[in-house]
């Protein structure tokens, strides 16, 4: 099998995302070829810990899985991935993406890589429409367009990895 890269995957507390991240986004993503670099915000973790997918997770990688930062005295666990899908990305998480917070490891990581020409970053948001209705809502997605990133409306997860190859 041919190596495409580093794949960064990082996912955000949204309903459900413990029961399809790894099956329909993860194992689809290593079977064509990606390394995995997963990072997860904070929030999610015990939601894959208690459905048990915080160890099948792992096993897909080398790489270990991320959410604590790392000390100042700690070299980076790996370089910046040659491209990142942020899946769910939940209305919390596109705001502070769209303004540049990076108050956790995942939103750190993608900021970063939004800096990176040649590092493709697409976010899948999962945000209901009391959400989509905020005032902001629109012009945190046209930022993060305006920068270059790729947002879609949500769709199978399959189908994110598709965007990595236009």
């Amino acid at each position: 099998m041919t190596t495409r890269g580093l794949l960064g995957l990082v996912a955000s507390g949204c309903g459900g995302v413990e029961s399809w991240f790894r099956t329909e986004l993860a194992e689809p993503a290593a079977r064509r070829g990606w390394r995995l670099a997963i990072t997860l915000t904070p929030t999610v973790v015990p939601w894959f810990e208690e459905a048990g997918e915080l160890q099948a997770l792992q096993a897909l990688t080398d790489l270990r899985i991320r959410w604590q930062p790392r000390l100042p005295s700690q070299p980076k666990p790996y370089p910046t991935p040659d491209a990142f899908i942020f899946a769910p990305a939940s209305a919390n998480s596109v705001a502070k993406l769209a303004l540049g917070i990076g108050d956790n490891q995942a939103l750190t990581a993608l900021n970063e890589a939004i800096g990176v020409e040649s590092c493709k970053v697409v976010v899948m948001p999962q945000a209901n429409a009391d959400k989509r209705r905020h005032p902001l809502w629109e012009t945190h997605v046209t930022t993060l367009t305006d920068a270059g990133v790729v947002v879609v409306s949500e769709v199978a997860p399959g189908r994110l990895l598709d965007l990595l190859d236009t």
